[in-house]
C-alpha cells in the first residue's frame, strides 16, 4: 500500500521539562532535547512509515539547513521525500517547543515555506498511484485550494483511493478557508478546538454531525485525555484514551491519523481504526517528540 502525505512539513526542536521560561540570560538545565520531523503531513508520514506503510511525502521546505535536516530525518524513518519542493526565498517551517512537566506544549513557530505550497508541486501521477492520500494541514497550505487539484482528489477517490484530512492550526480564518476540502475527502480528523471553530458547536458530537453533512464518510474528533469521538452517518462512538504516562502530547494527533488510516487500508471497520489511532497516539505520548516510541505496528497494537 502506498500512502501520499501532502501538506505541512515542520522541524520541531523540543526540550523537557520546562516549568517556565528563564529571564534575562539565565540558563535552565533540562533532561532532554530532541529534533524531529513534524507537521500534519511530515509527522504523519513518519508515523505511517513506522506502522509499515510505503510513504511518499510532498510539501514545500526551504533551501536551507533545516530543509536538509528534515529530509534526513524523514528518510531515516523510511519516507520517500523526493516530492519535497525546495524554496530559495523561504525558510523551512520550524517550531521550538518547551514541554511542560504535564506534557503540555506551548510553541514558537515560523510557518516558512509551508505557505508557498501550491497544487503545481503535486505530481498528478502520485495522486493517481496512491492507495491513500493524507492531506495534512490544508489550512496552512492554502495554495492547494485549487479547483483542478480538488478535481484530481475526486478522480482519485473515484478510483478507490482513500483520502483523509487533518488540520494544523486553531486559527479561525485559516480553518474556515480549508472548509472547501471537506466535500472532497473521505475522513476528517480535527481536534476538539478545531471542530468547534469550524462549526460553532462546542459539543463534539454536534460538531461532528455538522462536519459529516459536508461530505466525509467519517469524522473523528480527538479529545486529548478524554479519548476521541467517532461519528458516521449511522453511529457515534466514544473511544476512551489509553491509560499511559504522558510525557509530551506533540504529534499525538498525527499518530492517531496514521493509526486510523493504517487500519482502513487493511479493510478494518471504522471503530477498530479509531482504536488503532488511539494506540498510536498513546505510544507517542509516552516520549518526547512526534516520533517517540513508534517502532512498528505490533508494538503499537500491543497496547490494546
Amino acid at each position: 500500500m502506498v500512502v501520499l502525505t501532502l501538506g505541512a512539513h515542520i522541524v520541531d526542536v523540543l526540550a523537557r521539562p520546562v516549568d517556565e521560561l528563564p529571564g534575562g540570560q539565565d540558563t535552565v538545565v533540562v533532561d532532554e532535547i530532541r529534533v524531529t520531523a513534524a507537521g500534519s503531513a511530515a509527522g504523519t508520514a513518519v508515523a505511517l512509515a513506522r506502522l509499515g506503510n510505503e510513504v511518499v511525502s510532498v510539501g514545500a521546505v526551504g533551501d536551507d539547513d533545516l530543509g536538509d535536516l528534515l529530509g534526513v530525518l524523514m528518510t531515516r524513518h523510511g519516507v520517500d521525500v523526493s516530492g519535497l519542493v525546495r524554496r530559495a526565498d523561504a525558510q523551512t517551517a520550524a517550531s521550538v517547543l518547551p514541554i511542560r512537566p504535564d506534557g503540555g506544549r506551548p510553541s514558537f513557530h515560523a510557518p516558512g515555506a509551508n505557505l508557498t505550497l501550491t497544487a503545481n508541486a503535486v505530481d498528478p501521477g502520485l495522486l493517481a498511484a496512491a492507495d491513500a492520500i493524507h492531506l495534512g494541514g490544508p489550512d496552512v497550505t492554502f495554495g492547494l485550494n485549487d479547483p483542478a487539484f480538488l478535481a484530481s482528489l475526486d478522480a482519485a477517490r473515484a478510483s478507490g483511493t482513500v483520502v483523509t484530512l487533518d488540520f494544523l492550526s486553531n486559527m479561525p480564518d485559516l480553518l474556515h478557508g480549508a472548509r472547501a476540502f471537506l466535500g472532497h475527502v473521505d475522513h476528517v480528523l480535527p481536534n476538539e478546538e478545531q471542530a468547534a471553530v469550524l462549526t460553532g458547536e462546542d459539543d463534539p458530537e454536534l460538531a461532528a454531525r455538522l462536519l459529516l453533512a459536508e461530505g466525509p464518510a467519517s469524522v473523528v474528533v480527538t479529545l486529548g485525555a478524554e479519548g476521541s469521538l467517532l461519528a458516521t452517518r449511522e453511529t457515534v462512538h466514544r473511544v476512551p484514551a489509553l491509560d499511559v504516562p504522558v510525557v509530551d502530547t506533540t504529534g499525538c494527533g498525527d499518530a492517531y491519523c496514521a493509526g486510523y488510516l493504517t487500519a482502513l487500508l487493511r479493510g478494518l471497520p471504522y471503530l477498530e481504526a479509531a482504536r488503532w489511532g488511539t494506540a498510536a497516539a498513546a505510544t507517542v505520548a509516552q516520549g518526547l517528540g512526534s516520533d517517540a516510541g513508534l517502532t512498528d505496528l505490533d508494538a503499537v497494537l500491543a497496547l490494546l
